[in-house]
Order: structure tokens, then sequence, then C-alpha cells
């Protein structure tokens, strides 16, 4: 009995002094969901919105400038006075047509009479055909003249006109190159006009881009204060030639929209891009390498553990990796940490991390 009894309270010492091992430590790790990339960026550039139509117009004579009506940023409909020259010589021209028609027109007068007496008296047999021929002759010669002197008089008036600078469409004024006092010759650049229907982005890019753009290079135009203000572009035009300070060629682009925030003058970004077959693009922290291996972890949403998946490179840089298989899009994997997991451990998943 006695027996019975140590043995009975020997085996219950040792199995207390068995322990139970501790449960693996969930380990906190930062990860990324996989996602396709089916768009290669090809850079960035700043931009401009303007006007597809601009005119840079002037007075269609000479003069000194009197007046400046508008400014500039000023939107205009068609027929609105721009600017006035000082109409004294124009003046002056008008007054001395309308002298010279009056004149010619007293001449034109007395040559109809004239001509209508000669025929008078050659009818009556006594006028000679010399002195109705001279007669004849002079009418003919004073209505040219005095037509001559209505088309004189009609352009005198024209001038007088033209020392008004209207505008024949709805235009923005974006630039004034000449002043109030300043003395223009006829033709002279004084006020660019843009016409604000059409709007485009522009902007400048390095001449070696330009040669090796994709036929299918799509532009995503946004405005630099706002990028959620944005919309797609394709090139209407290219310079053919590069500047030769900045070696850059100005493209023109046709947006696909016109968003309300795309003012002239607005300040935008554009982002190129090409279609490219789908490739997975990671941040180079969740590379392991293992045995000549490459391998990422990757978490079992529904388990929360983590296990080793080999995979293939396409290239790899400094902070990224591109990969084409291995892994799909929508799976999430481990971005730091990845040389102390092991396969089946559990893990606390992060917020993403950065890319």
């Amino acid at each position: 009995m006695k027996r019975v009894l140590l043995l009975s309270v020997l085996l219950a010492l040792g199995a207390c002094s068995k322990k139970e091992p501790p449960p693996e430590p969930v380990r906190p790790v930062l990860s990324v969901e996989v996602q396709a990339l089916d768009q290669e960026d090809l850079g960035r550039f700043a931009g401009s919105i303007q006007a597809r139509y601009e005119s840079n117009v002037g007075f269609r004579v000479p003069g000194r400038i009197a007046s400046r009506n508008v400014d500039v940023g000023a939107e205009v409909q068609k027929g609105a006075l721009l600017a006035t020259l000082d109409p004294t010589d124009q003046q002056n021209q008008l007054r001395a047509a309308e002298g010279d028609l009056a004149r010619i027109q007293a001449q034109y007068i007395n040559a109809q009479a004239n001509a209508r007496r000669q025929q008078q008296l050659f009818d009556r047999g006594v006028g000679a055909q010399a002195q109705l021929d001279i007669a004849q002759t002079d009418l003919k010669t004073t209505q040219a003249s005095l037509d001559q002197a209505k088309a004189a008089l009609s352009q005198a008036k024209d001038q007088l006109d033209y020392v008004q600078l209207r505008t024949d469409h709805k235009a923005i004024v974006t630039a004034w190159n000449a002043e109030a006092g300043q003395v223009v010759t006829a033709g002279q650049q004084v006020v660019t006009l843009a016409q604000p229907d059409i709007k485009e982005a522009v902007i400048d890019l390095p001449d070696t881009l330009v040669d090796q753009l994709p036929a299918d290079v799509v532009f995503l135009v946004a405005a630099q204060l706002d990028p959620s203000v944005n919309t797609t572009a394709i090139i209407r035009e290219i310079e053919p030639q590069a500047q030769s300070a900045t070696r850059t060629r100005r493209a023109r682009l046709t947006m696909t929209d016109t968003p309300p925030g795309f003012r002239l003058g607005t300040a935008v970004s554009v982002t190129l891009s090409s279609a490219i077959k789908p490739r997975l693009e990671l941040p180079l922290s969740v590379l392991q390498e293992v045995d000549g291996k490459t391998r990422i972890w990757v978490i079992d949403p529904q388990s929360q553990t983590v296990s080793p998946r080999d995979v293939s490179l396409i290239s790899r840089n400094d902070s990224t990796v591109v990969l084409t298989a291995g892994v799909k899009a929508g799976e999430r994997v481990v971005s730091a940490g990845v040389n102390s997991l092991k396969l089946g451990q559990k893990v606390k998943i992060d917020e993403d991390s950065p890319r």
C-alpha cells in the first residue's frame, strides 16, 4: 500500500514538472498589396493651358497711340474698342480729300455744260467737229478724275476709321506690346488676342524624348494646384526643330475634355505614359535572397500566416522591383523584415508601407 502511494506521488510530481511550450509570438509586419501595372510612365513635365488660336493685331495706319482701352486678362466681345490713335493726320487727309472732290465736281459740271453746248452747236451746223471732240474728251477725263476723287474720299474715311483698333471676334487679351503715347507703324504688333473657346495644353519636351515617343502615348493633364482637375490628351502638333538654347520642342496637346478649372494660363502638370504588357511592381524591400533564389513572403488573409514563394524578376533599381511570375495582383506581401520570418508564422498586418 505504501509503495502504491509513493508511486502516485512521484507521477504527480513528474507531471507538474513538464511545461507547455510558449505560443509562437505574433509578429507585426508592414505589407503591401500587389497591383498590376499596365501603363509605363515616361516622364512628367510642367506646362500651361493656352488657346489654340491666337492673333497678334495692330493698327492698319501709322500714328501715335492716344488711348489703350482694355487691360491684359480682359474678355472682350466682337467689335470691342481696344485702342485708338491720334486722328489728326487722318482727319486732315479726309478734309483734303473732301476739298479735292468738291473742286473736281465743279470741273465736271463745267465739262458737262461745255460738252452739251458744243453738241448743240454741231447739231445746228455752226460748230466744228474738232471742238466737239475736245469737249467730249474733257468730259471723260473729268469723269475719271471725279471717280478717282470719290475713291480717295472713301479711302480717307477708311483711314480715319482705322485709328480705332477693334476686335472682330470674342477674345481674351493676353498681352500688350505697345503703350499709350508710343508711335507705331502700320501693321506693327500691338496686342495679342486669344480665342477662349478651344483650349489646349502646351509643354516643352526634350528633343531626345520626342524621337522615342510610342504611337500609343497618352498624356494625363492635371492642374498643379488641384490634381483632381485632370483630363487625358493626345499630341496635335510638335515643333519640327528643337530650340537651340534648351534643346526642347514645343508640343501642343488636344485634350479629351476641358474641365472648368482649366482657364487660360492655368499651370498644369503633364504625365506621359504608354500601354505595356501587365507587370507587377513592388518595393525592393519585399525580396529575400536564399540559396541563390529570390523569394517573397506572402500573407494568407484567412490564417494570418506567412509563407515564402519564389518569384521571377524583370528588373530592379534602388527602390523598386518588377516581377513577372510568382505572385498575383490582389495578394498581400510582407514589405519589411522578411529575413526574420518563418514558414507558417502568424503576423499582424499594419498599414501599407510606402512604395
